[in-house]
């Protein structure tokens, strides 16, 4: 588990529950960036309540398509250095009603997704199968596309990918909001984290 996204099993488009009575909260990164999610579980650790949550927006990855075959797809994960390819990348998405937001920990879409289904009818979508699997094999997570088919910036070929599996997020739940919880605190109480989920789950069998 981190709050860079686990896989723990299947979920909705999202990545989140969805349901109508789970509680939400806002969470905040150190750039001020803010993530609206779905309060999951909350964890009494070491005097703080610890939120794990999943987004309520769909979270996407921003990925390089190689021109080669015999390359791997490269995800951008410091996409806050690739603005020109966010622009390109909202344009395109705009053209179906979607937005593109810059979220704390990660990009995320939002907009009708029932209402725009994407063709994917030519040779495009054949590289962008072959993209998909090879992000499967990877790590093991499973992706869709977004897009109909990919597009470009210079000569350079991208796509935006779904993650199937949910995607959670950790913070730290201070004054009614979440505080994104990274780095040596994450590592601190992630095995603690999962020990009570665990521990939990056994005593609701």
């Amino acid at each position: 588990m981190s709050s860079e996204g686990p896989s723990t099993g299947s979920g909705s488009p999202s990545g989140g529950s969805g349901a109508g009575d789970v509680p939400t909260l806002l969470v905040r990164d150190g750039q001020g960036r803010e993530l609206l999610c779905y309060l999951e579980q909350l964890i009494p650790l070491d005097g703080h309540d610890y939120g794990l949550l999943t987004p309520v927006d769909t979270p996407v990855l921003l990925v390089n398509l190689p021109e080669n075959e015999e390359e791997e797809p490269e995800e951008i994960e410091n996409w806050e250095e690739h603005e020109s390819v966010l622009e390109i990348a909202e344009s395109v998405l705009q053209e179906h009603n979607l937005t593109l937001v810059r979220s704390a920990v990660m990009l995320t879409v939002t907009g009708d997704f029932d209402g725009n289904e994407l063709d994917d009818d030519d040779e495009e979508r054949d590289d962008e199968i072959e993209a998909e699997d090879s992000l499967d094999d990877e790590g093991g997570d499973l992706f869709e596309s977004l897009l109909d088919r990919p597009f470009y910036v210079g000569e350079e070929q991208y796509d935006l990918f779904i993650p199937l599996d949910p995607f959670f997020v950790v913070a730290r739940v201070e004054n009614g909001a979440g505080v994104l919880v990274i780095g040596e605190e994450l590592e601190r109480i992630q095995p603690r984290i999962e020990a009570e989920l665990e521990e939990r789950e056994r005593s609701s069998d």
